[in-house]
């Protein structure tokens, strides 16, 4: 195996591993979390996808934790059909991506 190969391999190893790092949190898991205060509840961050895209709806959602941080993701289809993929930060219900899904 020469260099340039064993590199790439290795650069893909490594994304791979960051990849696996963020994970779907159970009912349990989001409860405490709530409970804390350490997330805003699921209305509130799914009211402020919502409001970037008024007229949507809900298709999808999900709540992770990735590298110690909470995110919530929506995917949105607004009134002209055109689906939305947001990303909020759980704690601070900041908009972190918004964009048109291919």
């Amino acid at each position: 195996m020469n260099r340039l190969t064993a590199f790439i391999l290795a650069t893909l190893m490594a994304l791979g591993a960051g990849l696996a790092q963020a994970r779907d949190l159970h009912d349990h898991e989001i409860k405490k979390l709530l409970d804390a205060g350490t997330i805003q509840s699921l209305e509130k961050l799914k009211a402020a996808a919502l409001a970037t895209h008024p007229g949507s709806e809900v298709t999808d959602t999900e709540l992770e934790e990735e590298y110690g941080k909470y995110r919530y993701k929506v995917d949105l289809r607004d009134a002209d059909g055109i689906e939305w993929d947001l990303e909020l930060d759980a704690t601070s219900g900041e908009v972190l991506k918004n964009h048109q899904d291919t």
